[in-house]
């Protein structure tokens, strides 16, 4: 079983296909069963969870947080396709975007994948509606962009999510291009943490279950690295520059 979560990850890293795995790691008849049979079944997610609790702990937090923050992501798709693809105008992308909620730590609490022409407030209720209060009990502020403003949005968290609230912070007047802001750049550090993984560089996946899935295994690798680190120096090399 250790080999198949090494050979996951190797795929998942390296961005290769499931027919071209090197002879040094396991076949796909062997592998793609337990990463679907995972996918489908919501081990990855239940993973995740656990993980991203333990991680908190070891850095001296509250298993759940207090305070989250919500962005997303637009990614090309491939010529093939697949389900839940459009285009976003403003970014002049066609593809699916990657709706993103994390907590402070940039760890990952919910993943929605969407066309990228979906408005960013219609998918936010959507997204949250995968976080519950009985799952984050601490859970009140969550951090978001000026398009996250949104009646619909607010009206639906007064109905269902009555003790958070959604914290906008506009970019700073004058100010042009990429501006990091304070509390809302973690998620704009797990987005690159993300684009690390060759896999993820562009959704490659026929499905969004699959993107999903391809997302909730580069948490678990990065999560796993935190509480075990490697001892090789060349990893502790790339992470001083890092």
């Amino acid at each position: 079983m250790r080999e198949v979560l090494n050979t996951i990850v190797y795929l998942h890293r390296s961005g290769c296909q499931w027919d071209m795995l090197p002879h040094d790691v396991l076949p796909k008849s062997t592998v793609y069963d337990s990463c679907a049979q995972w996918r489908a079944d919501g081990t990855w997610t239940t993973m995740v969870k656990a993980l991203r609790e333990r991680t908190r702990v070891a850095v001296g937090r509250e298993p759940t947080p207090s305070a989250a923050c919500i962005d997303n992501q637009s990614v090309k798709t491939t010529e093939r396709g697949g389900p839940k693809r459009g285009y976003e105008g403003g970014k002049n992308i066609k593809g699916r975007k990657r709706h993103l909620l994390v907590d402070t730590l940039g760890l990952v609490l919910a993943i929605l994948m969407t066309s990228a022409g979906l408005d960013d407030g219609v998918a936010a209720p959507l997204l949250l509606g995968f976080v519950t209060p009985q799952d984050f009990p601490h859970l009140v502020t969550i951090c978001a962009a000026q398009k996250y403003h949104n009646q619909a949005l607010e009206a639906w968290m007064a109905e269902h999510r009555t003790g958070w609230r959604i914290e906008v912070q506009a970019r700073p007047a004058g100010m042009k291009g990429f501006t990091p802001l304070e509390k809302r750049w973690v998620i704009e550090r797990t987005n690159a943490w993300n684009g690390r993984y060759r896999r993820n560089i562009k959704d490659d996946e026929r499905s969004v279950e699959s993107s999903t899935a391809m997302l909730q295994i580069s948490h678990i690798n990065l999560m796993l690295n935190r509480l075990a680190p490697c001892d090789c120096p060349a990893f502790h090399d790339r992470k001083k520059a890092a």
